[in-house]
């Protein structure tokens, strides 16, 4: 009699080991139907898409859910991007190579990055801030702008390079030197733009520690410059009718 999978060859032994298994579970229903009707149910032959189901279930692998310290759900720091969540951990065949990968989504911007485990130290994949740094950033906001005399191209591309390093401190920083109260000077387009873009990678992670909405973190740190910039401005009126 021909093989019930179709054709009369052998069966790989991963196949014949899948279909002790589909036997084994058909006895335990044999049995519930009774003495009568077990020896026909155990000779109906296997059918092939229950046998296909069956290797699917037997063989698929369980996606990990944890990886250098990092599980899926966290929501992580990548720097050039700002926060994130992992929403997987997967194995992908690149080049021949098997590669495990993190799936990282950024919903704000619609983008899905995958990030090999293995090059997590290379890319500056980190976790979220702890308190301490949020409070220290916050902190970093009532500071007096340092802003350096030296061409704005130059001064752009420091503040561009403080933004995408990833650091939560240094993003404070320049949003603290680009911030502009409604008595000072309006800030040139550039200006706005790289305020806005570290106000935004600011207020994101802010937002995923404190588990607060993102607007009310931008709240947050209006106020903070607000009343700096107050306390900040008479003591520069009085340095300047001084001079």
């Amino acid at each position: 009699m021909a093989d019930a999978s179709g054709g009369g060859e052998k069966p790989p032994r991963s196949n014949r080991l899948i279909r002790e298994a589909v036997r084994r579970r058909e006895k335990t229903r044999a049995a519930e139907l009774g003495h009568e009707r077990a020896a026909t149910w155990m000779q109906r032959p296997i059918d092939r898409d229950q046998l296909e189901s069956e290797t699917q279930r037997m063989t698929a692998k369980k996606k990990p859910q944890q990886r250098k310290g990092f599980r899926t759900s966290e929501y992580i720091v990548y720097p050039s991007h700002g926060v994130g969540r992992i929403v997987s951990i997967e194995e992908e065949e690149v080049a021949g190579a098997k590669l495990e990968l993190f799936v990282i989504n950024f919903e704000k911007d619609k983008m899905t990055l995958r990030v090999p485990t293995e090059k997590l130290d290379l890319v500056g994949m980190r976790k979220l801030s702890g308190d301490k740094i949020v409070k220290k950033a916050l902190d970093t906001l009532k500071g007096k702008a340092r802003v350096k005399r030296t061409m704005w191209s130059r001064r752009a591309q420091e503040y561009e390079a403080k933004i995408n390093s990833g650091d939560l401190i240094s993003i404070a920083e320049v949003v603290r030197d680009l911030y502009r109260s409604e008595t000072q000077p309006e800030q040139s387009y550039s200006e706005r733009q790289l305020y806005e873009a570290a106000l935004d990678r600011m207020a994101r992670e802010i937002a995923a520690v404190q588990k607060i909405e993102e607007g009310i973190a931008v709240s947050k740190i209006d106020e903070v410059l607000s009343k700096s910039a107050k306390a900040l401005r008479p003591a520069g009126e009085e340095a300047q009718a001084a001079a």
